[in-house]
């Protein structure tokens, strides 16, 4: 059945390559603690794709490329979360100054590192992420975080939509459950950008380490 499902796809023209590009940057989506502390109503179970974050992140640091980490937040009362946290009320939980929008140890932005504080899935929708990429003659998006059924795929959308090539480390992004997890990565492969695993991602930008 997979054979003949990839069959299908490659026969509708999906799956192409996008590949890299020569001007990489690392966009961390919304890992905070609320998918990492056990009694927080969003944790997700996804601490190994945070280890693998972390290893992407140090080598995105090692290579000299310009990073970027997105939160969530929300004003007091959440009226700034339209119909996103009507959906979803859970999300009131991202108020500015809870304690579940903190960062992991291991993953906290540095000073020169862009923090984008957004409201709705996407790392592009409402913030200057695509002007700011823009400037910098970025070319290829590199996306780690979570979850991939949400906001990973909504980023992934939307860096394909405003000209980057998008590239989601397989390992550093996770969800709640794997059917999701799995069929988003399918049809973000197929669709949208290139799904690659993080030794590939590595040493990509171990090379351009090297470039630099």
């Amino acid at each position: 059945m997979a054979q003949d499902l990839n069959q299908d796809y490659a026969g509708a023209g999906y799956n192409k390559r996008l590949g890299f590009g020569d001007r990489p940057a690392l966009v961390v989506v919304d890992m905070v603690e609320a998918y990492f502390d056990k009694e927080s109503p969003l944790y997700a179970g996804v601490e190994e794709n945070l280890e693998s974050a972390k290893r992407v992140l140090a080598a995105a640091r090692r290579a000299g490329i310009f990073v970027a980490f997105t939160n969530v937040q929300y004003m007091k009362g959440g009226a700034d979360g339209g119909m996103f946290i009507k959906k979803v009320p859970t999300l009131h939980i991202f108020e500015e100054g809870g304690p579940l929008g903190a960062w992991p140890e291991g993953l906290t932005p540095r000073d020169d590192e862009l923090v984008i504080s957004k409201q709705y899935p996407s790392a592009f929708f409402g913030t200057s992420l695509a002007a700011t990429l823009t400037s910098l003659d970025i070319d290829t998006v590199i996306i780690a975080g979570l979850t991939t059924s949400g906001c990973i795929r909504a980023t992934c959308i939307d860096t394909v939509s405003n000209g980057f090539r998008p590239i989601i480390v397989r390992e550093s992004v996770g969800d709640r459950d794997e059917r999701p997890h799995e069929a988003n990565l399918f049809d973000m492969n197929a669709k949208y950008g290139d799904v690659v695993a993080e030794a590939e991602v590595i040493s990509y930008l171990e090379g351009a380490a090297a470039v630099s």
